[in-house]
């Protein structure tokens, strides 16, 4: 991941899936997650930085990258964030880690959500990029986050139509329009980690994001309301680009208060892919967090 910092790639078994991981540093654990349509290398200009004074782990989500990619179950039950989230609790248990802070990006985060909520006593803190809680965007669905989120609803749609789409698309179809989209630079991602994305996005990986997805507006939603009136305990970070449909249409740092105690908001000049667009100011702004969380 780096030239200056030795990153070891790890295949774990959990929660009944293997998961792909790269970890290097010491000190307190971090476990970073990444978002749509990527892998654990969307943290390369992040990850190096934080394992000079941490143990920092990048996993790829089921689904995703180079981890298991089950066939999605009727209910979508498998894509649910309760189940992804286990993983990762599994994931960090092999590894020696019993409490860690958690960062997450877009369907990272909603994974970070999720397991923070059903695993709270591990989570010494929790940070967000570039997204409101999942309940909260569907019940605010206005037509310009329609427009701009189309994919949310496209996904959702039943096996196999979203599939065949995306698929004839491919992933410079999906990257070319969120880029245009959601406020980020067309060519912010660095040749060697998009060759890594455009690997990893074959027929496997665009059904299991559309299950991810799926289980979103369904079974995800379910658990999300459930919690209504239980809030997070951790500290939480919230950070959102200035450019991006989080930014422009939601009230990220107030939403995140509605299910949190303690929320700090951070809005950076940047489009939707934070950590790739802006790293020095994600590292900084953990580096400032993180102290605050024992």
């Amino acid at each position: 991941m780096s030239d200056t910092v030795n990153f070891t790639r790890r295949r774990i078994r959990s929660n009944g899936v293997t998961i792909q991981c790269a970890l290097a540093g010491n000190g307190p654990a971090i476990l970073l997650l990444h978002g749509y349509p990527q892998s654990h290398v969307m943290w390369h200009r992040v990850a190096p930085a934080l394992a000079r004074t941490h143990t920092v782990v990048c996993a790829d989500l089921r689904g995703y990258g180079d981890s298991s990619k089950p066939r999605g179950l009727p209910d979508h039950g498998n894509y649910s964030k309760r189940t992804m989230a286990a993983d990762m609790v599994g994931v960090m248990r092999a590894l020696g880690h019993e409490r860690f802070h958690l960062v997450g990006h877009d369907r990272g985060a909603r994974v970070a959500h999720r397991l923070a909520r059903d695993h709270g006593v591990r989570v010494r803190s929790l940070t967000v990029l570039d997204i409101s809680p999942t309940l909260k965007m569907y019940d605010s669905t206005s037509m310009a986050f329609a427009r701009a989120y189309y994919h949310w609803f496209l996904f959702i749609q039943p096996e196999p139509v979203p599939e065949k789409m995306v698929a004839a698309v491919g992933l410079a179809g999906m990257f070319g329009r969120q880029g245009v989209i959601l406020g980020s630079p067309s060519d912010l991602f660095a040749r060697r980690a998009l060759e890594e994305y455009v690997r990893c996005f074959d027929a496997r990986m665009i059904h299991a994001s559309c299950e991810d997805y799926r289980a979103s507006a369904g079974i995800d939603l379910e658990h999300d309301r459930a919690d209504l009136l239980r809030k997070l305990a951790m500290p939480v970070l919230a950070i959102w680009g200035t450019r991006g449909v989080v930014g422009r249409l939601f009230d990220c740092a107030a939403d995140w208060r509605e299910v949190a105690h303690d929320v700090t908001g951070l809005a950076v000049d940047s489009g939707h892919f934070v950590a790739e667009e802006r790293p020095d100011e994600v590292v900084q702004a953990l580096r400032a967090f993180l102290p605050r969380a024992a």
